[in-house]
C-alpha cells in the first residue's frame, strides 16, 4: 500500500532513565554479538511504545536485518544456546544469554499472502517494509541502541495524541488479520483518555470485518478480550464491540446489554474483574456454556462466571454477609477461590459497604470433624456428609457460636430425621 510516510525516519533520541534501565550486561551481549556479525539491530514493539510514555519496558522484542538461518549459525558458533525453536517460521529465534535471559529476536518481514488468520512471510532487510506489515502506527516504531526512535508511520504523533490508528487502510489491514479487531480496543483502553474518542471511518471498517472473527480461534480472542477488560474503559469498549455486532461471532449471539449497563452504572468505578463484565452479558448459565465453548476460559474464570450468574439476585439473609459468608464456609472448590467469587458477587450488586465488611472477616473454623462424629456413635459411611452439613448449617445459622459439644447434641436427631428420609 501507498501510506504516507517519514522521509527521514528518526523522530527523535531517547535519553530518560527508564531507557537506560534496560540494558542489562545480557541485552548489551545481545548487541555486541550482533555488531560483530554486521547485523542490524532494534528494540521493536511495546517496549518502544512504554518508554516513549515514560514507563518501563516489560518485555524486550528485538528486530534483526539478520535471517533465521543466519541467527542460527551465530548463536551455534558462540555456543549460545536457543530455545523454543517454533517461532522460526515467522522468523523468531529465541536465544538464552547468559543463562540468565531470553530474548525474542525476529528477522525484518513482509506479509506476502493472508488469509485472515495467518501469514505467509518474506524476509528483507527493508526496515520501512517491516513496519508497514504491523497492526496499528504505536506498534510500528523501532529503537536503536543509541536512543534513536524510528517511526515511519506517525505512531508518535499518534502516541501523542493518545489516538489509535492503523497502519495505513483500517480494511486492509484488518482483513490481513481478523484478530486486530480485538487488539485496536485493547490499545484503546491502554492508550486513550476519553471513552469515546474513536475515528467513525475506523468503526465503520470494524463493523464491516466483524463476521471474520468467526474464523478466528476463541483462545486468540480471549486473550485481546481480556486484556481490553483488563484496561480503562472497559464496560464502555465492551458495550461498543457488542453495538458493532461482534457478539455472535466470539459466543455472546444475544448479549444482555441492560444488564451491562445497570452493571456499568453501579459498579463500574470498582475495577470488576473481566468475568464479571461478560457475566452481565448472560441471560443465563447456559449462555456461559456457550461462551465457554468458543472463548476456552481457565476453570478458574469459567466457575467464576457462572457462580456470578447463578447468585447475581441472591436474597439477603438475618444478617446481611451471611448468604455470602455461607459460600465460603460451604464451598466444595478452593477456599482462596471462593473467596475471590463473592467479592467479584458483591462487587457486581453494588455493595461496597459489605464488600470492604467481607474482605475483614476472619473465617472461622467448624469444630466439627469425621472423628468426632465417629466418637459420637456415627458408623463411617454415607451419613457423615449429610450430618457434617446439617450440623454446619446449625452453626452458621448461629453465628459460629456453638462449641463441638454443643453440635454434637443435634446428632441422634438429624440421624433420626435422614431415616425417616
Amino acid at each position: 500500500m501507498e501510506i504516507k510516510c517519514r522521509e527521514n525516519p528518526i523522530v527523535m533520541k531517547l535519553d530518560s532513565p527508564e531507557f537506560h534501565s534496560i540494558f542489562s550486561q545480557e541485552v548489551k551481549d545481545l548487541k555486541k554479538l550482533f555488531d560483530a556479525y554486521k547485523y542490524e539491530i532494534r528494540i521493536a514493539g511495546g517496549a518502544v511504545r512504554d518508554l516513549l510514555l515514560g514507563k518501563q519496558a516489560k518485555d524486550l522484542d528485538f528486530a534483526t536485518t539478520a535471517t533465521p538461518q543466519q541467527m542460527k549459525d551465530m548463536f551455534t558458533a558462540e555456543n549460545i544456546r536457543m530455545i523454543n525453536m517454533s517461532g522460526e517460521k515467522h522468523g523468531t529465534i529465541t536465544a538464552r544469554l547468559n543463562d540468565k535471559e531470553n530474548f525474542e529476536v525476529t528477522t525484518l518481514r513482509v506479509d506476502v499472502v493472508t488469509d485472515g488468520r495467518h501469514a505467509e512471510v518474506e524476509f528483507t532487510k527493508d526496515w520501512k517494509l517491516d513496519a508497514n506489515r504491523r497492526d496499528l502506527t504505536i506498534n510500528s516504531m523501532y529503537l536503536g541502541f543509541d536512543g534513536s526512535v524510528y517511526d515511519y508511520f506517525y505512531g508518535y504523533d499518534d502516541l501523542l495524541k493518545k489516538r489509535i490508528a492503523f497502519v495505513g487502510d483500517p480494511d486492509v489491514r484488518i482483513k490481513e488479520d481478523y484478530l486486530r479487531i480485538m487488539r485496536y480496543f485493547r490499545f484503546y483502553g491502554r492508550i486513550s483518555e476519553k471513552a469515546d474518542n474513536h475515528d467513525d471511518s475506523t468503526i465503520q471498517c470494524i463493523k464491516n470485518n466483524a463476521k471474520g472473527l468467526q474464523n478466528v480461534s476463541g483462545e486468540r480472542i480471549w486473550v485481546e478480550l481480556k486484556k481490553t477488560l483488563q484496561g480503562n474503559f472497559a464496560g464502555e469498549l465492551l458495550k461498543l464491540i457488542m453495538d458493532l455486532g461482534t457478539g455472535k461471532f466470539i459466543g455472546i449471539p444475544n448479549p444482555n446489554l441492560e444488564e451491562l449497563c445497570r452493571l456499568m452504572k453501579r459498579s463500574g468505578h470498582l475495577n470488576l474483574h473481566p468475568m464479571t463484565y461478560l457475566a452481565s452479558l448472560m441471560h443465563d448459565i447456559d449462555d456461559v456454556t456457550i461462551l465457554h465453548g468458543r472463548l476456552k476460559f481457565s476453570a478458574y474464570e469459567r466457575d467464576m462466571t457462572y457462580f456470578l450468574v447463578e447468585h447475581r439476585d441472591i436474597k439477603a439473609g438475618s444478617r446481611p454477609l451471611q448468604p455470602y459468608e455461607k459460600f465460603v464456609l460451604t464451598s466444595k472448590i478452593k477456599q482462596k477461590d471462593m473467596i475471590d467469587y463473592v467479592c467479584e458477587l458483591l462487587k457486581y450488586k453494588g455493595e461496597e459497604v459489605l464488600l470492604e465488611e467481607f474482605k475483614k472477616w476472619e473465617i472461622p473454623k467448624f469444630p466439627i470433624n469425621g472423628k468426632i462424629l465417629k466418637e459420637n456413635g456415627v458408623p463411617p459411611g454415607t451419613m457423615y456428609g449429610p450430618i457434617i452439613n446439617k450440623l454446619k448449617n446449625l452453626w452458621i445459622e448461629n453465628q459460629y457460636k456453638q462449641s463441638a459439644d454443643d453440635l454434637v447434641k443435634f446428632i441422634p436427631s438429624i440421624i433420626e430425621e435422614n431415616k425417616k428420609k
